[in-house]
């Protein structure tokens, strides 16, 4: 009894670490097409100036599995989430472009460490429940990105709240249920830690798994960076229904990663993938085809959807690949994945500038279709 109330403190404490990575990262992304009026910045510089968080991401990758061994997953998501609720206030404050892309770095760093202790935390529990639970963690992820999505839309509808009052409010709230949550965290044994390195580059192994996640970091990333932009700019929307594109986003990838787990026991890992991919390949088109603002929300929600279990299934099997620990499997997996949050920003910014944000959603569409064919290496790699 007391075990079965122990384990569900810990899985609690879990879906609490995705929820408030989600809210973070959203509570940023819903203001992008603020702060790029704030700046007057081109699509080009702000796809330039994306690429602070999208670098501190896959810097902080490199050393995330060996800071984990050293300091615990439990201890890393405390440390992380404390940090990016000091850095969201300085990013409202920052008072121009170079400090404001200083702090996106460390916060995009303090996001990508989050990510991989929480991940690995997530695998720990799954094992010990012995089915698949990766998706309903990453849909707490998801709903996290909902609520900091239209807590978003509606401060920025509210004509006298500043960025500062909004972001300050966000990071107490995370700051505070961070602090107490994860107290119930599955520590790491001490003797797990010993004789291990900081900084490593991915195993071979893993090479396969991270390149299919970079296709579908390039689809996450373009849908949080640039739906409020595209509906902002293109479509001649408000900004506050600009933040609804990545609401809508959010909110079908929730969706679909609440069906993950059961799809998981059902398919193999390469229908998904696969599925996934043409899905949201297609919600890239169709927002790109259209000049209605509700058809083009509903284009990045069917995007959503088509990436929800990807990510969830690779973390499963990175880390839990035979002679792979957790945290360095999922990091080995996430530096190369990442890479597509590093790239994503400034190759649609390029794309935007040269020919215009359709196109470059077109270009991606393309990209994100291409795991119809690589999906069938995740099958080999699990054994289905």
């Amino acid at each position: 009894m007391a075990e079965n109330a122990r384990f569900t403190k810990t899985r609690t404490a879990v879906l609490a670490a995705f929820f408030i990575n989600g809210a973070l990262m959203a509570t940023w992304v819903s203001r992008i097409p603020a702060v790029q009026s704030k700046f007057q910045l081109t699509e080009g510089t702000l796809g330039l100036l994306l690429l602070a968080p999208s670098g501190g991401i896959l810097l902080a990758l490199l050393f995330a599995g060996g800071l984990i061994a050293k300091l615990g997953s439990h201890r890393v998501v405390l440390i992380a989430a404390l940090s990016n609720s000091i850095m969201l206030p300085l990013i409202a404050l920052a008072p121009g472009p170079f400090l404001l892309g200083f702090c996106l770095m460390i916060f995009g760093a303090g996001i990508s460490l989050m990510d991989v202790a929480m991940n690995e935390q997530a695998v720990l529990v799954e094992r010990k429940a012995g089915k698949p639970m990766m998706s309903s963690f990453h849909a707490g992820y998801s709903v996290g990105s909902v609520v900091g999505a239209l807590i978003g839309a509606g401060m920025a509808a509210l004509p006298h709240a500043t960025i500062f009052q909004h972001f300050i409010l966000v990071a107490v709230c995370a700051a505070v249920v961070s602090y107490f949550s994860t107290r119930n965290l599955q520590p790491v044994k001490a003797e797990e830690t010993k004789k291990r390195v900081v900084f490593q580059l991915p195993e071979q192994a893993l090479w396969v798994l991270g390149a299919i996640a970079f296709a579908s970091a390039l689809g996450e990333s373009t849908s949080s960076d640039w739906s409020g932009v595209y509906l902002k700019n293109v479509l001649g929307t408000d900004s506050s229904t600009a933040a609804l594109g990545y609401a809508a986003f959010s909110a079908m990838m929730t969706l679909g990663r609440l069906m993950g787990d059961w799809l998981t026991r059902k398919l193999k890992p390469a229908v998904i993938i696969r599925v996934g991919g043409i899905t949201a390949a297609m919600g890239f088109v169709v927002a790109g085809m259209t000049s209605i603002p509700w058809l083009a929300i509903s284009g990045f929600a069917l995007t959503g959807f088509g990436l929800a279990n990807i990510i969830p299934l690779l973390y499963s099997t990175a880390g839990n690949l035979h002679g792979s620990e957790p945290g360095r499997g999922i990091a080995g997996v996430a530096t190369i994945g990442y890479a597509g949050f590093l790239l994503g920003p400034p190759l649609v910014g390029m794309l935007a500038d040269a020919y215009s944000l359709r196109v470059a959603l077109y270009v991606i569409a393309l990209i994100v279709a291409t795991l119809f064919i690589s999906g069938r290496a995740v099958n080999r790699r699990v054994g289905k």
